[in-house]
């Protein structure tokens, strides 16, 4: 298979007295994302992540099956796709704009994973042969009706932005630029950019680095509503560079961790740590002082009868006094099982994608390989999600099965799928390629019939034969024990609201990092770093759910199950709340299709966090009940 790679010249500071150069479009992203940075761990690829990788479609690939070429030789030059500078999803086909192009246009085929990042490549009558140099090559004379200049009008004033491939290396460039001319009262003019200069840098018989600039005098006047003649042309220069073929990434990758970014990142993981360490010995020194004197105590209980009264009238308070009623199944319990399974599944999908990362699979601009990984990760990960529900549902006492399957099936993908449908539509009607093709939609489909579904079934059948009875130190009573009237703030909103405090910290500084690149134009590749932050996210989670059941406990609140869950998923609505900042403060997003895109696909997300950190704060809370109860004479 072949591996691509690409290199992109970081922004120079020269780049603020050149605004016409297509380096703007970095330096740009630069401005607005002043506190991102890229970065990432290059290791060695192993066969069976490439088998993954290409499953149901071929990987990126250059029309060259090996990127080598001659002198004169045809080297493949590609349209992708235009779109709004602020709105990334809002992607359409590069010939929506009147550009010069070809008598035939040829598609080229794309993958699931280019489909589903909006990708469109196709043909320009751009001729780029290696090694030979041009100087304003005529590309096309072309009329612009009233028509074609309105479009560009539009296309200008929202600061739209193309982009290119030239052997699978990305190059942008703006369609054009807004002037204001005049002292006092100042006049708008649409400047359309007409001449385009590619300088191609070369080691031996290999592309190594490719950059789009306009100068500044290379424009035509389209203030006005009238017919425009233009003769659109390009030049062409080719430089000698001693970079390697293998190594044509590592500068542009290379700039982007500056280092008052990596201090950014690093503070924050220390930030996260020391309050991780301060709740872990808050946690220890009342294990300490409390939780293990009262264990002892009841471990030195004797038989005596006096003892045995004077422990049910004085030490048999608190957590000890629900022994009977801890254990009661929770409500809902088929729901309960689907929303582990459910949260299982996730977090598996989300450990193999950091690991994946942490290989160095994704490679900056590797086309759609993100989006493929994630869709084929969630197909198999189906098994994990079949076996855990079914096996605690039956733990539970539960006898429907199937139903349970079912449920968990549809719980986490069903919001998805109606999310999807009506963002597709959404974007159908705006005619933006961020709209599936008929393609995709079958190869999704097939993908979710014959690998998806089976494997959910699958697990759900692992988990049916090898079911086994709830292990609980203590007998439930057969008469449940009525919850004592708790005060406001051990309710489950302020509850909820008081967990999710604590994990939130950790992650904030990285939500942004990570928002401007899903939801940008960076792309970030510090795998290392967020797998870091992940871990100390689950920790965190973990801690807290356990301090929380213990307090419910204490208060002789048995009603834990539940309770456990929604607070350690709480993170999830805090993460939706900083959607909503992020999109009104930090971004530049606006019109109905980007801003459904944007709260619809973050609900998903959100929600799927709900379900991963809620699996965790259960697992963890139920480990500790086991242990406390296991500890005391409770039967």
């Amino acid at each position: 298979m072949l591996r691509v790679k690409v290199k992109v010249v970081s922004p120079s500071p020269t780049l603020l007295l050149v605004p016409n150069s297509s380096e703007l479009f970095h330096h740009r992203i630069v401005l607005l994302h002043c506190k991102r940075s890229t970065g990432m761990v290059q290791l060695r690829k192993y066969p069976f992540l490439i088998l993954i990788l290409i499953y149901l479609g071929n990987q990126v690939e250059s029309d060259a099956s090996d990127h080598t070429y001659s002198e004169g030789d045809t080297v493949p030059f590609y349209a992708n796709k235009i779109a709004p500078f602020h709105n990334s999803r809002e992607t359409y086909a590069y010939y929506e704009l009147p550009f010069c192009s070809q008598d035939v246009v040829k598609e080229k085929k794309l993958n699931l994973g280019e489909m589903l990042n909006g990708d469109r490549l196709v043909s320009t009558p751009y001729k780029l042969e290696f090694l030979v140099d041009k100087d304003l090559e005529v590309l096309c004379n072309k009329t612009l009706s009233k028509t074609d200049v309105s479009k560009f009008k539009r296309a200008i004033a929202k600061d739209y932005y193309m982009q290119l491939y030239y052997d699978d290396l990305p190059m942008w460039g703006f369609i054009g630029v807004l002037r204001n001319k005049g002292y006092g009262r100042i006049k708008t003019e649409y400047s359309l950019y007409k001449h385009f200069d590619f300088q191609v840098f070369y080691n031996k018989d290999h592309v190594i680095e490719v950059n789009l600039r306009m100068p500044r005098d290379s424009f035509t006047d389209i203030t006005e509503d009238k017919e425009v003649d233009v003769e659109f042309t390009y030049s062409v220069q080719w430089k000698m560079t001693q970079q390697s073929f293998d190594r044509r990434m590592e500068k542009y990758i290379g700039s982007s961790i500056l280092p008052h970014h990596m201090s950014i990142h690093h503070h924050s993981i220390t930030y996260s740590s020391v309050i991780l360490l301060i709740l872990i010995i808050s946690l220890l020194t009342f294990y300490l002082l409390v939780l293990r004197k009262d264990i002892s105590n009841e471990r030195n209980l004797g038989d005596v009868e006096e003892d045995i009264l004077s422990y049910n009238k004085q030490e048999e308070i608190g957590w000890k006094n629900v022994h009977g009623d801890v254990f009661r199944f929770p409500q809902h319990k088929s729901l309960f099982a689907a929303a582990l399974g459910a949260g299982s599944q996730l977090l598996v999908v989300i450990v193999a994608f950091l690991a994946l990362g942490l290989l160095g699979v994704f490679q900056p601009y590797m086309r759609g390989v993100l989006w493929k990984t994630l869709i084929i990760l969630y197909a198999l990960t189906s098994l994990v999600s079949g076996y855990t529900s079914v096996s605690f549902y039956f733990k539970l006492e539960g006898t429907n099965w199937m139903k349970n399957l079912i449920l968990t099936g549809v719980l986490y993908f069903g919001p998805i799928f109606v999310t999807f449908t009506f963002l597709d539509i959404v974007a159908t009607f705006y005619g933006s390629t961020t709209a599936l093709p008929l393609r995709a939609i079958v190869m999704l489909s097939l993908l979710w019939i014959f690998i998806a579904s089976p494997l959910h079934l699958l697990g759900g059948i692992i988990g049916k034969t090898r079911m086994s009875e709830f292990q609980a130190p203590c007998k439930t009573a057969k008469i449940p024990r009525e919850v004592p009237k708790l005060r406001w703030y051990r309710g489950v909103l302020p509850q909820m609201a008081l967990a999710g405090i604590l994990p939130f910290s950790v992650i904030y500084i990285q939500l942004y990092y990570i928002f401007a690149s899903v939801w940008g134009h960076r792309i970030y590749t510090l795998y290392s770093i967020v797998s870091i932050v992940f871990f100390l996210l689950l920790i965190m989670t973990a801690l807290v759910s356990v301090a929380l059941t213990y307090f419910q406990l204490a208060a002789e609140d048995h009603q834990w199950w539940w309770r456990s869950f929604l607070c350690g998923g709480s993170t999830g609505l805090y993460i939706y709340v900083y959607c909503i900042y992020y999109y009104f403060e930090r971004s530049d997003m606006n019109g109905f299709m980007q801003t459904s895109f944007f709260f619809g696909y973050m609900a998903c997300v959100c929600f799927g966090i709900f379900l991963i950190l809620g699996s965790v704060g259960f697992n963890a809370s139920l480990l500790f009940v086991r242990y406390l109860y296991a500890a005391i004479k409770c039967d």
